[in-house]
């Protein structure tokens, strides 16, 4: 099932958050060979997971990680403004109505559906928040998982090439596209918008279909 959890709530779910930050030291530093920095406990963590960022996580069945994403509203620190302004040409994105998603992970031997899942629960942050578009940057293997998915970005820039090659891209999720990803997740709209309320509550919902 899908979470929606605040940096501040991590502590509600200690094994699914401590199995996330593992997860992420595995593929990113492990897997990938990325310079990131890894804890005693074998956990990566950066800045801006002390920003209170809203993580959406995939939670398996015993409780563990299966796949996760990090958001950020880009009208505060975000690393796309902080450390990849040589992609975008020295142009800050900075908008009420942008978020910056990092972090994507998944977790070993998980269902390929996951990432679906992540992308699903990305567009009902977008409907519930009036968010018009994710940024992020991403390297050359996710292109491939992205079009599987169906939901590519518009490319902002990119620098390198081949698989070094790393760009920084501009999602936006129509409807049509939420179907697309909905049937490569294998989640009904009707159970995608059931995890995201027990988050956030019915509530929100409304309010913000009808503000």
């Amino acid at each position: 099932m899908l979470r929606y959890v605040y940096a501040d709530q991590l502590h509600r779910f200690p094994k699914l958050r401590d199995t996330m930050f593992r997860d992420r030291a595995d593929q990113f530093k492990t897997r990938l060979g990325w310079d990131v920095t890894v804890d005693a406990a074998g956990e990566e963590r950066d800045e801006y997971d002390d920003l209170n960022p809203l993580y959406v996580i995939w939670e398996q069945a015993d409780g563990s990680h299966g796949g996760s994403m990090r958001f950020l509203p880009t009208t505060g620190r975000c690393m796309v403004n902080e450390h990849f302004l040589n992609i975008t040409g020295g142009v800050r994105i900075e908008s009420a109505n942008i978020w910056e998603c990092t972090r994507f992970c998944l977790s070993r031997g998980v269902e390929s559906r996951v990432a679906a899942a992540l992308m699903l629960a990305g567009g009902e942050l977008m409907q519930a928040f009036d968010v018009a578009h994710f940024v992020g940057v991403f390297d050359a293997r996710m292109v491939r998982i992205y079009r599987r998915i169906g939901s590519s970005p518009d490319v902002l820039g990119s620098v390198g090439e081949g698989r070094e090659q790393i760009s920084v891209g501009l999602w936006e999720f129509s409807n049509e596209a939420k179907g697309r990803v909905a049937q490569a997740a294998r989640i009904s709209p009707e159970l995608s918008r059931l995890w995201f309320d027990r988050s956030f509550g019915a509530d929100h919902r409304r309010m913000a279909l009808t503000a």
